[in-house]
């Protein structure tokens, strides 16, 4: 049994380690792009994928038939989605880098776009394999391991959707002031 000073503690210390760890996620975009609208906007998307996770979980909660549980399993299936959805922001973030180096001449939006299409099949190819293991794991993996594949399988449905719908869009706004510089060429540092 946890007493509510124990569990008092225990949350202060969550939210203080999650707060931790979206600083130093954003330092690390930030400083492996060079431009802090980067980390801000992986951090968004981080936010993002996190929120809809706990919300189709309590949204589900008496209407799925298997354990719903906040719990240790669920902790880490969120820690597992929050990897898993920056993994995937930065890959895209170092092609769209890559594109405004190889053509400098363009406007931010063209290597943007052309960023997210030549990753796009890579991340629908490994978003695919990864959500039909975990749909084997949710139909044969047993009634304790459910909730926390379920999880799982919404958290990387999202966090797909995130790192090519939520976090590019917020750092092309960023770094064009809200698509006011839409018409100016990016140039590329050298």
């Amino acid at each position: 049994k946890v007493g509510t000073t124990i569990a008092d503690n225990i949350r202060n210390r969550a939210y203080m380690a999650v707060i931790f760890a979206l600083i130093v996620i954003f330092i690390y975009i930030a400083v492996r792009f060079k431009k802090w609208q980067y980390g801000l906007s992986g951090v968004i998307a981080l936010f993002h994928d996190t929120l809809i996770t706990i919300s189709l979980f309590s949204f589900f909660y008496n209407f799925l038939p298997f354990n719903l549980e906040v719990d240790q399993a669920f902790i880490a299936a969120i820690l597992t989605i929050i990897g898993y959805s920056i993994n995937d922001t930065v890959i895209i973030f170092d092609r769209i880098r890559e594109y405004v180096g190889l053509h400098p001449k363009r406007k931010l939006k063209e290597n943007i776009n052309n960023g997210l299409n030549s990753t796009l099949a890579r991340t629908i190819n490994t978003s695919g394999t990864t959500l039909v293991v975990l749909l084997i794991i949710f139909i044969f993996g047993g009634e304790v391991i459910r909730g926390f594949t379920f999880a799982l399988l919404m958290g990387i449905l999202v966090g797909t959707y995130s790192s090519l719908f939520v976090a590019s869009p917020v750092a092309y706004d960023l770094l064009t002031s809200g698509g006011k510089n839409d018409d100016e060429k990016v140039t590329a540092k050298k």
